[in-house]
């Protein structure tokens, strides 16, 4: 049996990917990509953009999402546009 030597950084983050793509399966977001910014960012390795239907729609993603990511122990260092809902 061949083994498989992942970091666990990468686990974290591969983990983080999921969470974030459930929570906003879950809520019905459209249109959900991931684009891989490692190397051009030193911010993050992943960007997760979704669309919603409207305003309410969006925000309720959001709010989904922080309640997820806080549960499974990866809290949101913060949290921008989630009053009016834009971005």
């Amino acid at each position: 049996m061949k083994s498989i030597n992942i970091s666990e950084e990468e686990l974290a983050t591969n983990e983080l990917q999921e969470l974030v793509v459930s929570s906003l399966e879950d809520f019905k977001a459209d249109d959900i990509q991931v684009i891989d910014v490692s190397g051009r960012s030193p911010l993050t390795e992943r960007m997760v953009i979704a669309s919603g239907s409207s305003t309410r729609h969006v925000k309720s993603m959001a709010e989904n999402l922080v309640t997820n990511a806080k549960a499974k122990n990866h809290p949101p260092l913060g949290v921008e546009g989630a009053k009016e809902g834009e971005w």
